[in-house]
This record gives structure tokens, C-alpha cells and sequence, in this order.
């Protein structure tokens, strides 16, 4: 394995622990009982967890997202937060690229994962029959909890991760717990959709400020005429 790889391994550790902290639910008494020692939230399911990362990994897919929240709501935070995302180079310098396949943007997580569980700041369980795995399960320790505050409040580039993770977890919750639901959602943007099986999802930052400069426009226009 080359030096490049492991690179590439560590940072996606660090994106994937801070996501995972950010969008964990939490664990009540009765759900720390039969949970993994010292274990404090989890996130269930790995296909909610790819596409969870792919909005995390693609900051123009998930600003169009608030942009399609703004017009079912018209609530201006929801305008400012995809303002923020479009009128800086986030699009273009923080995306990481995924790959479509059958159920959507993929990548095998694997290596990644390893370098948490290894320390305990991760634990995976998973609910299988003898003859397949039917769910894995994230389960975040206070280890890894303590592990991702500290790396937010040190350190600012990965402040933001934490930031857009959050955004991230709103998103969800809006739009419905279930892997199903977040794959419904997300087939719906056209590009994603129509990109070919084993290739990259293509970036709509271009389209996605062009639908906020008009949204802008219209609201001005709406501010005007009151």
C-alpha cells in the first residue's frame, strides 16, 4: 500500500468519525445496555452512511438541497445557509467525488472504518443471518466522541466537516431517517440520476448558483413590490 493511499485512508477516517458524531443518535439507558462498552450513539446502517457522506463530500448536491428546502418554505436561513456553500470556492476545493453504482453513490468504506475501530473510537456490530449480513451498525464510543470534539475545536479546517455534517443530519431528518428515503431524495436531482453505473457523479455547482442567483433575484423582486 503507497503512501498516497494511506493518506487518503487517514483523511477519510477523520470525515467519516466527525459525520458519525455529528449524525449518531444518541443512546438512552436502555439502548447503552445492550450496546458495545461505553458506547454513547450510533448510526445504523451503511447505506444511510454512504449517503450521508455523499452530501458531506459534495457541498454543491447538498446546497442545492437547501435550495429545494427554500422553495417548499421560504424560510431565509435555508437561502443564506446554500449562500454560504455557493458564493465561496467550497464546491470546487472541498469535494471528494463518489462513484454511482446500482443503489446510488458508493464507495467501499473498509479501510477507513479500520482506522477507528482499531482504537476504539468506533465500534461496528452487525445484525446478519447465517447467510448474510443484514445491517451494520456505527456504534460511536465517548473515546471517539471526546476524540472528534477536540479535533473540531483545534483545529478549523475540520470545524468544518462538523459544520456541514450538522447541515448534513438536518437535511436527513427533514427528509426521513430510512437509507430509502435518503436514496429517493437524492435520485431526484437529475444529474446524479443519469450518471452512469461505476462512474463519478458529476459536480452542478455551475446550475446550483445559477438557482440561487435567480432565487435571489425573485425574492429582491418580492422585497420591492411589499
Amino acid at each position: 500500500m503507497d503512501e498516497d493511499y494511506d493518506g487518503d485512508r487517514f483523511s477519510d477516517a477523520i470525515r467519516l468519525l466527525l459525520l458519525i458524531a455529528a449524525v449518531a443518535d444518541p443512546l438512552d439507558e436502555a439502548g447503552k445496555a445492550t450496546a458495545p462498552e461505553n458506547a454513547v450513539g450510533v448510526l445504523r446502517a451503511e447505506s444511510r452512511l454512504q449517503k450521508l457522506d455523499f452530501w458531506l463530500r459534495n457541498p454543491d448536491y447538498l446546497a442545492d438541497e437547501l435550495l429545494n428546502d427554500y422553495e417548499r418554505s421560504h424560510e431565509e436561513i435555508l437561502l443564506g445557509l446554500a449562500a454560504d456553500i455557493l458564493d465561496s470556492d467550497e464546491p470546487e476545493v472541498c469535494a471528494i467525488p463518489m462513484l454511482r453504482y446500482l443503489f446510488g453513490a458508493f464507495e467501499y468504506l473498509d479501510l477507513a472504518l479500520s482506522v477507528l475501530v482499531a482504537p476504539r473510537l468506533l465500534v461496528i456490530t452487525q445484525r446478519r443471518t447465517d447467510d448474510r449480513v443484514l445491517q451494520d451498525n456505527y456504534f460511536l464510543t465517548a473515546k471517539g466522541q471526546q476524540v472528534a470534539q477536540q479535533a473540531s475545536e483545534r483545529f478549523p479546517e475540520l470545524a468544518w466537516y462538523t459544520e456541514r455534517a450538522l447541515l448534513v443530519r438536518a437535511l436527513a431528518e427533514a427528509t426521513g431517517h430510512s437509507a430509502v428515503a435518503l436514496r429517493r431524495r437524492q435520485y431526484l436531482q437529475r444529474d446524479y440520476a443519469e450518471t452512469p453505473l461505476n462512474e463519478t457523479i458529476p459536480s452542478i455547482a455551475a446550475r446550483a448558483r445559477a438557482r440561487l442567483a435567480a432565487l435571489r433575484s425573485a425574492a429582491s423582486s418580492q422585497g420591492d413590490a411589499a
